[in-house]
């Protein structure tokens, strides 16, 4: 007979589930034995795709032919991370009705570990045949190691069941806080290294938590920071604070720490039940709980070879036997090392786990959410919105969009309430990267965000875009796209700035990449603006950047908009001469460039009526690259159609001129091109001497264009 207390109670809708009830559940229905059994067949999976070549269960004795020529890979982060897992699996397979927990790795080189636990869930495929557990595929785990070409050896969305790409330095916490956003039933539960801890995303995002205070009804996240003493070359911070002052730090913080020394299953499973006892919504007042695992660097490997200290040393970083190949002592200990797991007790002669190990598994997970494949580009409706923030409270009102400024929404004139205060969809906080972790997190559970900031210092977030960009990058290869998009509004631009905040550098680095999921919009003015921020907030796998300038330059006929929306660019007929063969092409991407060139083609009109103009607007940067990179690329027909095949070119950008330069380069087209952009006054300036330092007021634009014309009359 089911006891009332075998089964979950149901969850009013909008509240945080009752992890503490699943607890309980698993710790009745999985003994300890099962837990420490998993925890056992993580270690030896890890310890021996390090090392082994063959022999994977140790099903004969040892010898040095089944050990790998150059052993690869890290030890030291798995044996704690191995330790969470072991614990999290019969809590993640007795989770309540409806609810989701999900495993962030912050360190990268936790490979091993999820590789291993991939196997044991039997979601890993590495031969293309035969079930997923056996000895084959056992062989193929270890002896490929770290898998150049295929999986390789680090925590990517490739391996079954990851949703992070550890080693990003910094950002899990915060991440793992975007991912729980009004996600009532989520439970996030990040990793976080003690060297980690020492990173500005981490140090910040422990505060942050208080800037979602009061904005929504939100799932948990239960940081467990994984306190092994030491950083990869030495001693870690952490390591240098006695316990007392741990706690101290953490509780001043906001949070309840539950501390756990040792590897007593039963204790430890007691203490995560405690600490699932005190969850409470993030954006809750009050305390938090947190856990602190404090397990050496390396534990259950090897202490020593000879006179040589192993554990606590940086040397268990990495592989701590560096060639017991050929290092009888070496070989000596790795094989103790092995055996002390009793792979006999933890696999079957056929390489499936034994009957301890899989009640202590968390079953099949749920599949990692994929979206519908790209679609084209959607258009603008009948009546667009008029504003960009007009665009934003539209997608808002549909519900899963989030907006995240660092303390910037009023100053970027984003009017998104009537008394200036911002709705609990907008969040602020002053802190770059926090703010795009945010957004990562919540983009990587399916919904719809928006990063609005200044130009000037988004490039802050540039390390985290590339990482950004890999992830994404290996989520797709692995079948996971349709994710929504990663969109940044780029606004207060430097071309109306102090000295101090000019700096459109963010985009020359995202251009740089050469990934073609990459678009640069620069629209032409703010009607322009809206439309193109509509068109991002649906789309799916692209990583968008709106430069625009939040005090508006005007506005142009909107006939060809459509065009530039679809196709990159377009040419204004109000100013161009209708003639196959200009003498001269202007080009404007963005609207300050806009402004003052179309200001220069009107004085050239006047002034030199001989001159045969053809005046073309970008819309997109990413579509003037080669189409081998840039799948967004203009056919050669239509880059040929708008910018000839012989006239010289000035254009007129918003960015760094190279950036541009180095995407016309790579067509082989750099050279008719003459480009403008930004580029640093050295000294405090006003707008008008900014515009007049760089070329690009109306004036200098005009003037380079008749030296570019000269040949052709006048």
């Amino acid at each position: 007979m089911t006891r009332p207390d075998d089964v979950h109670p149901s969850t009013p809708r909008g509240r945080l589930p009752d992890w503490s009830h699943a607890s309980r559940l698993a710790a009745r229905a999985v003994p300890d034995e099962a837990v420490d059994a998993l925890w056992r067949a993580l270690n030896h999976l890890c310890a021996a795709q390090l090392y082994l070549d063959d022999n994977p269960l140790l099903a004969r004795p040892l010898a040095p032919t089944d050990l790998k020529d150059s052993p690869r890979g890290h030890w030291g982060v798995c044996p704690p991370v191995n330790w969470m897992l072991a614990h999290l699996g019969p809590l993640t397979a007795r989770r309540p009705v409806g609810g989701e927990l999900l495993v962030l790795h912050g360190a990268g080189h936790a490979g091993p570990s999820v590789l291993a636990h991939a196997y044991l869930n039997n979601t890993l495929r590495l031969t293309g045949s035969g079930p997923g557990w056996s000895v084959p595929e056992l062989r193929a785990l270890v002896s490929r190691f770290p898998h150049p070409n295929t999986l390789g050896g680090e925590v990517t969305p490739l391996v079954p069941g990851v949703r992070y790409t550890g080693g990003q330095l910094g950002p899990a916490l915060a991440v793992a806080q975007g991912m729980a956003l009004d996600a009532p039933h989520r439970l996030v539960v990040p990793l976080i290294g003690d060297g980690e801890l020492e990173t500005g995303a981490t140090a910040a995002a422990w505060l942050a938590r208080r800037a979602l205070i009061g904005s929504g009804r939100h799932g948990a996240v239960l940081p467990v920071v994984l306190a092994n003493g030491l950083r990869m070359g030495g001693p870690s911070l952490l390591a240098g604070m006695d316990g007392s002052e741990v706690r101290d730090h953490f509780t001043g913080l906001g949070y309840e720490p539950f501390t756990h020394g040792g590897t007593d299953v039963t204790v430890f499973r007691r203490l995560l039940g405690d600490a699932l006892a005190r969850l409470r919504p993030l954006g809750d007042h009050g305390r938090q709980p947190m856990i602190i695992l404090t397990m050496p660097k390396g534990h259950t490997g090897p202490e020593r070879v000879g006179e040589r200290q192993l554990l606590g040393t940086p040397a268990v970083h990495k592989t701590p036997l560096r060639d017991p190949r050929r290092d009888e002592a070496e070989f000596a200990v790795l094989e103790t090392w092995l055996t002390s797991y009793r792979p006999a007790e933890l696999f079957t002669t056929e390489g499936r786990p034994a009957d301890l190990v899989r009640r202590a598994l968390p079953g099949t997970p749920p599949p990692t959410p994929t979206g519908e494949p790209e679609a084209p580009l959607p258009t603008p409706g009948p009546r667009p919105s008029p504003t960009v923030s007009a665009a934003i409270k539209e997608r808002a009102a549909t519900g899963g969009f989030r907006l995240f400024s660092p303390d910037e929404t009023a100053s970027n004139r984003l009017e998104l309430t009537p008394d200036g205060t911002l709705p609990p969809w907008a969040t602020e906080i002053l802190n770059e990267e926090i703010c795009h972790a945010w957004l990562q997190g919540f983009t990587e559970t399916g919904r719809d965000a928006l990063l609005a900031t200044y130009e000037a210092f988004a490039p802050v977030n540039t390390s985290l875009l590339v990482q950004h960009l890999k992830h994404r990058g290996l989520r797709y290869a692995a079948g996971h796209g349709g994710l929504p998009n990663v969109n940044y509004l780029i606004t207060s631009l430097g071309w109306r700035n102090t000295h101090t905040h000019q700096n459109p550098g963010l985009v020359s680095s995202m251009l740089e990449t050469e990934n073609g999921s990459v678009h640069v919009y620069t629209p032409a003015d703010a009607t322009r603006a809206a439309a193109v921020l509509t068109v991002m907030l649906a789309g799916r796998d692209r990583v968008n950047f709106l430069i625009t300038d939040k005090h508006g330059t005007g506005s142009f006929p909107p006939d060809t908009f459509r065009e530039e929306l679809t196709a990159g660019a377009a040419v204004w007929p109000h100013l161009s001469h209708r003639s196959r063969s200009p003498d001269l092409v202007l080009v404007s991407a963005g609207d300050v460039p806009a402004r003052e060139l179309s200001t220069a083609a009107t004085l050239l009109r006047a002034t030199r009526p001989d001159l045969k103009i053809r005046y073309v607007h970008v819309n997109d940067l990413a579509v003037l690259g080669p189409a081998s990179r840039w799948p967004c690329a203009l056919t050669a027909r239509r880059f040929t159609r708008l910018f000839t095949t012989d006239a010289p070119v000035l254009m007129a950008v918003p960015t760094h001129a190279g950036a541009v330069r180095a995407l016309l380069a790579a067509r082989g087209t750099a050279d008719r091109f003459h480009v403008v952009g930004y580029r640093d006054p050295g000294r405090p300036t006003t707008a008008e001497g900014l515009l007049e330092a760089c070329g690009m007021s109306a004036a200098a634009l005009a003037a380079r264009a008749t030296e570019l014309s000269a040949p052709h009359g006048g």
